[in-house]
This record gives structure tokens, sequence and C-alpha cells, in this order.
């Protein structure tokens, strides 16, 4: 299933590098979700794709994939739409699709939230129980970013989970997840991936997460 917004100006499509080797791993300030069935110490690999080629679209569409059995979208395409909608112009032109993609077991074993190619942006589903589960302790970001967003740390045993409400799982993926990526597909001027990661994070921060509090 497929949306599109609105028509925008006409500009020169971007083609991008081959499909990332290794992809990033549940965006922004959160590591790599260490699994308790299937996991691996091998170095991070981006399973297969549909990889959307820059086509110079005048429209930007939205693709829902059906999310796996056990997990779900906490977005739908119709607040993606919105929430792309609410960024300055600019920042809407190089993007052209947004696909909503399914879980499959080769992603489970490392699981994304968000993933970037070129004019295109991968949102990933979540387990519908909305706990995720670790096996090592978070990072001190790992707990601030959670809160900033709602989400709660929890250790249970020698393993620790993520506690999600759908609301505040929304707004993590709606106001850090999608604009994080949408800031890699901004992101013309640097190369190297730890300053790309600064700038994404950057961009997560200013037109995500302050843009929306200060709307509400």
């Amino acid at each position: 299933m497929s949306r599109k917004l609105p028509p925008r100006q006409h500009r020169k499509s971007r083609r991008p590098a081959s499909p990332p080797r290794a992809a990033r791993r549940r965006g922004g300030l959160v590591r790599p979700r260490q699994r308790i069935a299937g996991e691996r110490d091998s170095q991070p690999f981006c399973p297969p794709e549909r990889w959307h080629e820059p086509l110079g679209r005048e429209q930007i569409d939205i693709v829902t994939e059906s999310a796996g059995e056990g997990y779900l979208h906490p977005v739908t395409a119709q607040e993606v739409a919105h929430r792309i909608e609410q960024l300055p112009a600019r920042f809407r032109q190089p993007l052209e699709v947004v696909q909503l993609s399914r879980m499959t077991k080769k992603r489970a074993l490392m699981p994304l939230y968000g993933l970037q190619w070129g004019s295109t942006v991968y949102l990933y589903p979540i387990e519908d129980s909305l706990i995720e589960t670790y096996t090592r302790p978070p990072l001190p970001a790992q707990v601030t970013e959670a809160r900033m967003f709602g989400g709660k740390w929890v250790q249970d045993g020698h393993n620790w989970e993520l506690h999600w409400t759908l609301p505040a799982l929304k707004d993590f993926y709606l106001n850090n997840i999608l604009i994080h990526e949408i800031g890699h597909v901004n992101d013309i001027r640097n190369s190297n991936s730890q300053d790309r990661e600064r700038f994404a994070e950057w961009f997560a921060i200013e037109y995500g997460y302050r843009a929306s509090r200060r709307r509400n």
C-alpha cells in the first residue's frame, strides 16, 4: 500500500551509492540490540531490502508493508505524511520515498529503527509487546534518549528491557527516527560516517524533538 504527499517543485535527482553494507542500528544514540535469541558477534550487515532508486519524483511516496508476525508499525502512513508536511519545504525536497518495511527473520537478528539510502527513508517495525530486550545495560545516552520520548529501561535479571507505550513510541518514531533519517537525506556536505551521524542527531533534535515541543 502506498500514499503520496502533494506534488512539489521539480528537482534533479541524485543517484546514491550502492546499498549500504552496514546499516545504522536502531537510529540515533541507540546501539544495536543484543538479542536473547539469535545473537551474533559478526560485523553488522544489511539484510535484503527493496531499494528505491532516486527518480526525481514529483511527490513523496509513502509505502507500507505488513509489519510481520509479532511486530507492529508504531506509526501510520498518514501520520508520517502529516509529520513530513510540518518540515520546512527545503528539507522535504530531497526526500522521495518513505517505506514502512516488514520485519523478517534476517532483520530480527540485527533489528533497526530506521535506515536512509539515497532519497529514501526506511522505518522498521517493533515488537507488538512494545518491549525491547537487550543483553547489555544501556549507556547513559541511551537512558537519556529513551526518557526524552517516554521510554523506560527496566532490568530483568541479566537482561535489560526498554518499555514503551504506543503514544511514546509514536513520538519517538515521528520526532526522532523519521527526522534523523531525513537529516541524512539532506546531508550533502559530510562524507565521514561520524560527521554524518552528528549532523543527523543535531537535525533530529532541532527539527524533531525541539520543534515538536514548541508546537505542544
